[in-house]
């Protein structure tokens, strides 16, 4: 205390040395994350169910290297969080330590990142580099992922050149590469993997083979219907489109894109779609039915009413959705008199796993009332949750982990509890939405999940008899 006096308080100031110790402490106090509790979340959905710990804040330790390092140097796997004025959050992940070695870092793990401060509900931007040897360089710079390098030249500003890492610059920081703020956190509680699997699974040639011939081999138990037919619903973006195309791949023998995918704020499917799935010169006797994408606001996506003139079987193929008003009954879309081969005999809700955190009130209102309508209706429910491997890094390495990742297994008992399902309906697949060749791993979980869906359709015609 002496030699804060002797520092801080010249003889002019009359300051006492208990307000100068509360005002240390206020200094120490305001140390604090700027991310807000959803942005956190939004954040720890491309992590896992970590823990950030506050290493680094530039306004307070200096936009400068050397200060970035003394606080982060050695301290295990950590997030750079920059965030400018134009409303963009954006950085940088890495499991390694940073040493000041001066080489490049192979990481498998890194990433970068980038999502607006005022989009809640959407999902984060992430990208991967092109390069597995080059994905960050521990220097004396600030934190330096080859594409770009934050507190460049010691300065509230950040350096971006897409390569290594291909991104928009738009997208990714809105073009403003000047910061308002720059926080390092340290990343603590990363998941390893289970000791066992909590669910068993064959990953060989020969079960791909028979869950290929169980699923082609399946019939109705009703006489009255030849091809089962399973309505994907889910919302914008969440793969009900990709799960087709990929179950439509195994069996054709290569990828293939039949139905409408992408990435876009709306939904791409705009018609109620029937997608029969070819095997040679016949059909799978399961049918997959494509709907418009849920979404949150009045008068767009998948509307109730829709949504239940599909279960009943009223709407034929191709029918255009109105999401202002659903199908009227003297429309040419409109078939009067259904028979039970026309009806859903099973639904399956469509979730993907990275944004499972950030589903919104309103949609799991909605998803329960869908729910809801199905059940009184006496239909089968079941719940695929997609990009498995992009919510877990150590099932992106793996897909055989799938059952031993902590993350996946959480994320699965939450949609369980959110939507009301039993855990054994719920079940992980991973579509073929980037890779250009087929994979035994990624196959078999497709074909596993299709004949969950043939196992939940038969309590459908075992209840009608």
């Amino acid at each position: 205390m002496l030699h804060l006096k002797a520092v801080y308080q010249p003889p002019e100031n009359n300051i006492k040395e208990e307000e100068l110790a509360h005002e240390v402490i206020s200094m120490m106090s305001v140390i604090k994350s700027q991310l807000s509790k959803q942005q956190e979340m939004k954040l720890c959905s491309l992590l896992g169910h970590v823990k950030l710990s506050l290493l680094f804040k530039a306004s307070v330790h200096g936009f400068n290297a050397t200060a970035f390092h003394q606080k982060c140097d050695h301290q295990g796997p950590t997030v750079t969080v920059a965030y400018n004025k134009s409303g963009y959050i954006f950085g940088g992940y890495t499991s390694k330590d940073y040493a000041q070695t001066y080489q490049y870092i192979a990481d498998d793990n890194a990433f970068l990142f980038s999502f607006k401060a005022s989009e809640v509900d959407e999902a984060p931007l992430r990208v991967v580099s092109t390069d597995a040897n080059q994905l960050l360089h521990d220097g004396n710079t600030g934190p330096h992922y080859v594409s770009m390098v934050f507190l460049y030249n010691d300065t509230a500003t950040v350096q971006s050149n897409p390569g290594t890492y291909n991104f928009n610059p738009v997208e990714m920081h809105g073009n403003d590469l000047q910061l308002s703020e720059c926080e390092v956190y340290r990343v603590e509680g990363l998941d390893k993997l289970m000791e066992k699997p909590w669910r068993n699974i064959n990953w060989s040639l020969e079960k791909r083979t028979s869950l290929m011939e169980a699923i082609a081999g399946w019939t109705p138990s009703t006489a009255s219907v030849q091809k089962a037919r399973v309505l994907l619903v889910g919302a914008v973006g969440a793969g009900k489109s990709s799960f087709f195309n990929s179950i439509n791949s195994v069996f054709k023998g290569h990828v293939s894109f039949r139905a409408n995918t992408g990435i876009a704020g709306t939904s791409l499917t705009k018609q109620f779609r029937v997608y029969p799935v070819q095997v040679g010169s016949k059909t799978l006797p399961i049918t997959l039915c494509d709907t418009m994408g849920l979404e949150e606001g009045l008068n767009t996506g998948l509307d109730i009413d829709d949504f239940t003139h599909i279960l009943k079987g009223h709407i034929q193929d191709k029918y255009q959705f109105n999401p202002v008003m659903p199908l009227q009954s003297d429309s040419l879309y409109f078939y009067e008199k259904p028979t039970l081969k026309d009806k859903i005999h099973t639904v399956v809700y469509v979730l993907d796993a990275c944004k499972i955190k950030l589903l919104s009130e309103k949609m799991i209102e909605k998803l329960a009332a869908l729910r809801t309508k199905a059940m009184r209706m006496g239909i089968p429910q079941m719940v695929l949750l997609t990009k498995v491997d992009e919510a877990c890094p150590y099932v992106g390495e793996d897909l055989k982990h799938i059952y031993q990742s902590h993350y996946i297994y959480r994320m699965m008992n939450e949609v369980s509890v959110q939507l009301g399902v039993s855990l054994n309906t719920v079940v992980p697949v991973k579509n073929y939405s980037k890779a250009l060749e087929l994979d035994l791993h990624t196959d078999i979980l497709l074909l596993s999940a299709m004949l969950q869906i043939i196992r939940t359709t038969e309590a459908f015609f075992d209840d009608l008899s």
